[in-house]
């Protein structure tokens, strides 16, 4: 009777358990939820910021030297990722992750909210928003890895490529938010409303953060476990001895470093749209901010779904990666070809689906094959080197925007990405991804009682 009890209350258990694995992630883990909803709202006024500033430098403040004002704009946003690598792979490192992700949205808080009342006071000097723009990157670089290095103090090991999924969904609902309400805005409220809308944004983030406790980090192999989630915080510190240089890191990766490298040659063309889109609207279309905001929502949407259907799709994660930029070179291609909104926002939502696609596939890869004592490291880099093309792509079309007409801009992306398709593809016929040891990532990244 005892044991036929003991078994009942098992199952119960059992049931239970997998109706609430059935449930989203951000339902059944709140600690995860408020950590990505901060991901979110930071992303989101970085990108209405980008956005909206690039819009007023093209429709209102550059005048015939638009495309290199919008080109460095963008190029000085992306530079503390690849600068500060070393110095954000340490900080992550080195202090808890709740400390530095709650630190950098306040930061760049405080630098939007005095901006907003320079901006309220008299139009500033482009200079100032150049700076403002270093700045909140700078933020951003620091936060963006740190908390992909959190995921598996948050989650699971089953649930990683769940929470992979919601943090890349990210940049889509970034894109959707943020990038939709950047142009609309600078048109109704002018650049005052874009930076004070920033504002609070960052500062809401770092308030969740900042009400966040993180579990426990796991004991080490062969020592007692951590005794549960609702102990105090604790930094994933590797010891001295464990950390390695960063160049060390990938050269011990060999794999990871081809696909990374081959992410990045497409970088250069892809991340011009960001550049390429606004040109086409002041110049082909000769429309406003409400046609570059369909733009932006497009591809946000699209990398939406992307992010959430990637992990369904059959084939290796080189052969998927490798259709996709071949179809988004002709999504990218297609606004040369054909003029019009529609062909335009049809193009975007493909390319967004081709990046949501790529990176849960690949992001999800990267958790379980890199080793916990390297992530912090690892994602820095990863970050610097994709964030190192943007600089230059965005320079590069800035300036060729300014001498090539829009259309062309649109079938030298297309060009110039189809080759990295075929590398990559190459890359996992030549060498397959290694397989996965899945007892070994459950051991270096299971959480005790992670999920809530």
């Amino acid at each position: 009777m005892t044991r036929s009890r003991a078994a009942g209350a098992a199952e119960a258990v059992d049931a239970t358990e997998a109706a609430a694995r059935r449930l989203p992630l951000v339902l059944r883990n709140r600690r995860f939820a408020a950590v990505w909803g901060a991901q979110v709202l930071t992303q989101a006024a970085g990108r209405m910021f980008q956005v909206g500033a690039v819009w007023w430098l093209i429709g209102y403040a550059a005048g015939p030297d638009r495309g290199l004002a919008s080109g460095a704009f963008l190029a000085v946003s992306t530079l503390p990722a690849v600068a500060l690598a070393p110095l954000v792979a340490a900080l992550i490192a080195r202090r808890p992750h709740r400390t530095v992700l709650a630190a950098s949205a306040a930061v760049a808080g405080l630098v939007a909210l005095g901006t907003a009342c320079w901006t309220y006071t008299a139009t500033p000097p482009m200079a100032v928003m150049y700076g403002a723009a270093l700045l909140l990157a700078g933020c951003q670089a620091v936060f963006d890895p740190c908390l992909t290095t959190s995921v598996p103090e948050l989650v699971q090991d089953a649930d990683i490529e769940a929470a992979t999924g919601f943090e890349l969904a990210t940049q889509s609902l970034a894109g959707l938010a943020g990038g939709l309400l950047g142009p609309l805005v600078v048109d109704g409220a002018g650049l005052p409303g874009i930076v004070a809308g920033c504002a609070g944004a960052y500062l809401l983030a770092a308030a969740l953060v900042g009400a966040t406790r993180f579990p426990g980090t796991p004991a080490a192999p062969g020592t007692p476990a951590a005794p549960g989630v609702d102990g105090p915080e604790t930094a994933d510190v590797p010891s001295p001895a464990a950390r390695r240089p960063l160049r060390r890191i990938l050269a011990e990766l060999p794999f990871i470093r081809r696909v990374l490298l081959c992410f990045a040659a497409a970088n250069v063309f892809t991340t011009a749209v960001f550049v390429v889109m606004p040109l086409y609207t002041r110049t082909v279309l000769h429309a406003d901010g409400s046609t570059v905001a369909a733009l932006e929502a497009a591809l946000g949407a699209g990398t939406l779904v992307g992010s959430f259907t990637g992990g369904r799709l059959p084939g290796s994660p080189t052969a998927v990666g490798a259709g996709c930029l071949g179809l988004m070179a002709a999504a990218l291609g297609l606004p040369g070809l054909a003029v019009g909104q529609a062909p335009a926002v049809g193009a975007m939502a493909v390319a967004g689906w081709c990046v949501g696609v790529i990176g849960v596939r690949f992001v999800a890869l990267f958790q379980r094959l890199v080793p916990a004592e390297d992530r912090p490291g690892f994602f820095a880099v990863m970050q610097a080197l994709l964030g190192a093309t943007f600089p230059v792509s965005s320079l590069a079309f800035g300036l060729l925007g300014d001498h090539l007409p829009a259309r062309t801009l649109c079938l030298v992306q297309a060009v110039g990405v189809l080759p990295v398709a075929a590398a990559l593809w190459w890359t996992g016929r030549r060498e397959p991804a290694p397989a996965i040891d899945t007892s070994a990532a459950a051991t270096a990244t299971a959480q005790p009682n992670g999920a809530v």
